[in-house]
């Protein structure tokens, strides 16, 4: 191992300036660490919804009734709280995980020779709504798990999971001009699918909100909605994401596209075919909790797939090379 250098007076200074460039300039991450950052930040915006998830399904949303400390005078959960109040804290916990790898993405990116500031910037994109949604989630504890703003955490958190995808990719191809490799007409259709998606998941959360599973035992304010026929709409946008899959399958090999987007569809395709099969089950078994969050599951991993579909569609060859200078790190901690 060699000697580590002496951090003089101005290189603590510079450190404190501005540490992502103090970082950068004496690191430089192997291509694949700056993948790894950006999947593990992928991975525990998934993880953050399922253990959210876990969080309402057994009751402890309000287990720490009061945010951003658990009780009036305690931060943490104490004993007198029970189970819930571990799962409810154990749950903000796992925030502080999702933002160490967020910041670890960032990091990454950051040093990365040549330096990419699009790709820099998806890291900050993320750390923002990271923020967002942890204030978000306050409010709903401080509302008494209201469904609307139940829903809107969820959506927030789907958002952290497209941008954190789109990251995940963009790791692995330049920032050249995207070069189309399928037709128009194609592209048009998959757009249709990523619309029908979106629809899917924000009607999925009305179902949520109308449904048993409020989030705490005591009496939770529902969505004044039926919620079988809630459900029922939620199961045709299924279909109907089913039947567009379907159809850019078959397009694709009718125009013999490159194996990237066949792939991609064809494993989507099979993704929605299981979550569409946890749906059925869990609604003629009324809901159990288990499935309920297989669902859940299967929901971040069929949007994240809808999104890789999207962008298999285009390729971007060769890096193009940036010299960030101060203002351009102002503004990246800004975006």
């Amino acid at each position: 191992m060699g000697r580590v250098p002496n951090v003089t007076r101005a290189d603590a200074s510079a450190a404190v300036r501005n540490p992502l460039a103090f970082i950068a300039a004496r690191w430089t991450p192997d291509p694949r660490t700056v993948r790894r950052a950006a999947l593990v930040a992928l991975v525990m915006s998934v993880v953050i919804v399922v253990t959210g998830g876990a969080v309402r399904l057994t009751g402890s949303g309000l287990g720490c009734p009061t945010w951003p400390k658990c009780t009036e005078d305690s931060i943490a959960a104490t004993r007198e709280m029970g189970v819930h109040g571990v799962i409810e804290f154990g749950n903000r916990l796992l925030t502080y995980v999702l933002c160490a790898a967020v910041g670890w993405a960032i990091i990454a990116a950051r040093s990365q020779k040549p330096y990419r500031r699009r790709l820099t910037r998806l890291g900050w994109a993320q750390f923002w709504i990271v923020m967002g949604n942890a204030i978000l989630g306050g409010i709903v504890v401080l509302v008494g798990l209201n469904p609307y703003t139940v829903a809107a955490h969820f959506l927030l958190s789907s958002a952290l999971i497209a941008v954190a995808t789109v990251m995940w990719h963009r790791t692995r191809e330049g920032d050249a001009e995207p070069r189309p490799l399928v037709g128009k007409a194609v592209r048009q259709l998959v757009w249709f699918l990523v619309a029908a998606s979106v629809l899917l998941i924000a009607v999925g959360t009305v179902v949520t909100g109308a449904g048993p599973h409020a989030g705490d035992s005591s009496e939770v304010e529902r969505m004044p909605v039926d919620w079988e026929t809630v459900s029922k709409m939620h199961a045709v946008l299924a279909w109907i994401v089913v039947t567009l899959t379907f159809a850019l399958w078959f397009v694709l090999k009718a125009v013999d596209a490159p194996k990237g987007p066949l792939d991609r569809t064809r494993e989507l395709f099979l993704i929605i075919l299981a979550q569409g099969v946890i749906g059925y089950v869990q609604y003629f078994t009324d809901l159990p909790e288990v499935l309920v969050g297989l669902h859940m599951f299967g929901s971040c991993v069929m949007w994240i797939w809808v999104l890789r579909v999207l962008l298999s569609l285009r390729e971007r060859p060769g890096a193009v090379a940036e010299m960030p200078g101060p203002a351009t790190e102002t503004s990246l901690a800004k975006a």
